[in-house]
């Protein structure tokens, strides 16, 4: 399924559940930067985004009136590996601290932004209904 098959607003929950995930596990990397032996975990965005899209099999909800749409998305979830350490340090720890603040600001302004533009769906969807 590609995205061009997917509602905007389909496409944007798969957007935001990613990031959130991602954003967990930075979040995770920066409060273990002192643990012995922490490896630090990211996932490969773009790649978990062409997964969740080309799942086949939606999740089901129950529609419990004929006036229910059926449910069309699907939320991935993403491939966890250990991000690849220019230098570890002596009690094996893998969390550079500059990296993960960098991907975890980034991945925010991320999350912020399909926020904003899921926002100006619903707007959209309003605005065409009201003018109905």
């Amino acid at each position: 399924m590609s995205d061009m098959q997917l509602s905007p607003i389909n496409f944007y929950e798969q957007v935001l559940s990613l990031r959130a995930q991602r954003q967990q596990l930075l979040a995770s990397n920066i409060a273990n930067a002192d643990t012995p032996n922490y490896k630090a975990v990211d996932i490969d965005f773009n790649s978990a985004m062409q997964t969740a899209l080309q799942q086949a099999n939606p999740a089901e909800l129950k529609l419990t009136s004929s006036n229910h749409l059926p449910n069309t998305g699907t939320i991935g979830t993403a491939e966890i590996k250990e991000r690849a350490s220019k230098q570890n340090s002596l009690d094996g720890n893998t969390v550079d601290m500059d990296i993960e603040r960098a991907q975890f600001t980034e991945n925010a302004l991320q999350y912020e932004a399909a926020i904003t533009l899921i926002n100006n769906q619903f707007k959209n969807i309003a605005s065409v209904i009201q003018n109905n």
